[in-house]
């Protein structure tokens, strides 16, 4: 073998090595991944969420209108605790574990100042016993105990101080842009809704200055990726998307290289047939019209319509 095919060969070596060492590296930040899990507190094992619907029984959480199910997130983009984005990224499918998350990575250490004495009438009457959600002065906090007129309101997060235990398997990479939009809206709303990618052609003018500083303007077809979102009732009714639909688009379109996202809205069917109709009478409707609709009505027709026309 000549010096050069002993480099050659070499060279091949090297880059086999390379492809290996980039396949077996594992998952990186800004890949997404379907996600199975289930976060328990480390003191007592108490379930505050789950994708397992069996396990939500067992701890009598609500399943009527909650669906279980593995769960779209994409690495590095704080859809997880910072401690499980650590443990994901290097990570391969079919991985599983547990992982500590200390309060303070969670929902935060418990603040005592965070408890506070308020008066009983900034509190619904329906809502004033201990262990009530309330909202008061746009923050919302636990009612702990109501005396006459005063009440002790704590406005920590219910899980404060707590350390985190979850629980994970890596299911599958999702590499489908439209998949990866779908997992990405469910893990905002809590429900996947119908979605499309397509590709749509534009005319976009550019202005520009020739060498004499005239400006002159071009137009050029280009191609834009658009993310279609159906939005259901629940969707749109939904609180996080109300006032954050904005940052979820942008979202969106940073991590899945889209140019835009529009929602269609669908409005069913059927109850409000006859409401077209006469509202196109009431539209100004020909003295025609009228007839055709007083034929079987117990009135004089004739006498209607000539009314009309005299107004």
């Amino acid at each position: 073998m000549s010096d050069q095919e002993q480099a050659d060969a070499a060279e091949d070596a090297d880059e086999a090595e390379t492809e290996a060492e980039t396949e077996s590296a594992g998952l990186a930040d800004g890949d997404f991944v379907r996600v199975a899990y289930t976060i328990r507190t480390a003191d007592d094992g108490r379930v505050i969420d789950t994708t397992d619907e069996e396990i939500a029984e067992e701890a009598e959480i609500d399943t009527e209108d909650h669906k279980f199910e593995p769960r779209v997130i994409a690495l590095g983009a704080g859809h997880v605790f910072p401690a499980v984005d650590e443990a994901f990224v290097g990570a391969e499918v079919g991985d599983e574990g547990v992982v500590d998350v200390p309060a303070e990575d969670a929902f935060g250490e418990y603040d005592p100042d965070e408890v506070e004495t308020v008066k009983a009438d900034k509190i619904p009457e329906d809502s004033r016993y201990p262990g009530a959600q309330v909202q008061i002065d746009n923050q919302q906090g636990y009612l702990e105990t109501i005396i006459g007129g005063r009440a002790r309101v704590d406005f920590n997060h219910p899980l404060a101080g707590e350390d985190l235990e979850y629980e994970y398997e890596i299911l599958e990479e999702i590499d489908d842009r439209e998949q990866q939009a779908a997992g990405m809206l469910g893990m905002y709303l809590q429900e996947a809704p119908e979605v499309r990618i397509e590709t749509v052609a534009e005319e976009e003018e550019t202005v520009s200055e020739d060498d004499e500083g005239e400006e002159t303007v071009e137009t050029e077809e280009v191609e834009k990726d658009v993310l279609y979102v159906t939005a259901t009732q629940a969707m749109q009714m939904n609180q996080q998307w109300m006032f954050q639909k904005q940052q979820i688009a942008q979202d969106l379109m940073s991590r899945l290289d889209l140019d835009r996202v529009v929602i269609e809205e669908v409005i069913e069917g059927g109850g409000m047939g006859g409401l077209g109709g006469m509202m196109g009478g009431m539209g100004g409707g020909g003295a025609g019209d009228i007839e055709d609709a007083l034929e079987d009505v117990d009135v004089d027709a004739d006498e209607i319509v000539d009314e009309l026309d005299e107004e």
